[in-house]
Parts: structure tokens; sequence; C-alpha cells
């Protein structure tokens, strides 16, 4: 079961990566569209499935919705934004494999199946292939570089927790079933909603 939601968890990580790619390569400035669309698509999932205090999450999803419109796509390195894309993807994945697979010690209450072998293993795993990435496209890999890996891995885990918390106060497993295997797009994105917040801000000083 590991193992088969894992390859579930890549294979749509996979769709995703090629449609955003796919609409990056044609235009970047495209990509502000896509994400809008996810956004008003996790809001109308909060207005429909959340029962209880739904007005905290919709503040929660406007505030990083706010941070999202900060973000001049037009003047933005895509390589970058590819970069940040990178690395909570890949979090996300590793932090999943690595808590099913090998995890046992509880990381926090709020989501009782994280723990810190799969934070641990998301760690690695994301920092090796954003540095991988930053070789490769020659983005100058320094001090700075992992702090800002390690700065975007944090604030990925900080998303995820915090909509954990919104499900569990409104006694849900997941945010929709509008993904088969995966639960709802706030599920799947949550991890960027407060990371693009922390992007936002760290752009624009």
């Amino acid at each position: 079961m590991v193992y088969k939601n894992f390859l579930l968890r890549c294979l749509f990580s996979v769709i995703i990566l090629s449609i955003y790619f796919i609409i990056s390569y044609i235009n970047f400035n495209l990509v502000f569209y896509l994400i809008l669309l996810i956004y008003l698509i996790i809001l109308l999932e909060i207005y429909l499935y959340f029962k209880k205090y739904k007005f905290i999450p919709i503040i929660y999803i406007a505030l990083s919705l706010i941070c999202f419109f900060n973000i001049d796509f037009k003047e933005l390195n895509i390589l970058d934004f590819n970069l940040l894309i990178i690395i909570i993807i890949t979090f996300d994945i590793f932090s999943y494999f690595f808590g099913k697979a090998i995890g046992k010690t509880k990381l926090i209450n709020i989501s009782p199946k994280k723990t810190i072998e799969g934070l641990v293993g998301g760690i690695i795993a994301s920092s090796s292939f954003a540095i991988i990435f930053s070789y490769y496209f020659e983005i100058l890999i320094n001090i700075e570089l992992f702090m800002y890996i390690v700065l975007v891995i944090f604030s990925s885990l900080s998303g995820d927790l915090i909509e954990s918390f919104f499900k569990r106060k409104n006694d849900l497993k997941n945010s929709s079933n509008i993904i088969p295997g995966h639960g709802g797009v706030f599920d799947r994105f949550d991890s960027f909603l407060f990371s693009i917040i922390v992007y936002s801000i760290f752009i624009s000083f």
C-alpha cells in the first residue's frame, strides 16, 4: 500500500509538473492563470466541504492569494520559481514515502501520520534535488541557496500542518474527493499555499 500510494502521488506530481512546464514553455505568464485556477478550486472546496470555522481557512487562502498577487510574473525569474516548485514537490513526495516506509517517531499531534523519519528523509531528498537542479541550470550554489532551500522546506511543512489542522477541526480525512486516491486540491497544494507567502516576502526583500 505504501508503494501504491507513493506511485499515485508521483504520478499526480508528474502530471501537474508536465502541465506546469508545458504552459510555462508556451508562455510563462500563463502560469499565473493556472495557479489562480488552483486557488479558486481550493476556495470552492472549503466553501462546500468545510462546515466549521470555514472563514478561518478562507482568510488563510486569501492571505496566500494576496501574496501570490504580489509576484510579478512578467519580471519573475523562471528558474527561481521552478526551483521553488521542485523543492515543494520533492519534499512532499519523499517525506510521505520515508514516513510511510520507515517512520516510527511521531512528529506532531496535529498530523499524527507525520514522522521525524519522514521529515528527515524529505529534507535530504528535496535538498539533493534542489542542488542538482541548481547545478544543472547554473544557479549559484552558496550558503544563501542552502538557507533558501531550508526555508522553503519548512514553509512547505508548515503549510501541510496548517491544512491538517483545518481538516481535523472539520472532521475531514480529505479536503474533498476531487482527485481519486489523493483527496482534494487543498490536500495536494497545502505546502504551496504557505510557501508562496514566504516566497513573496523573500523576493520582496
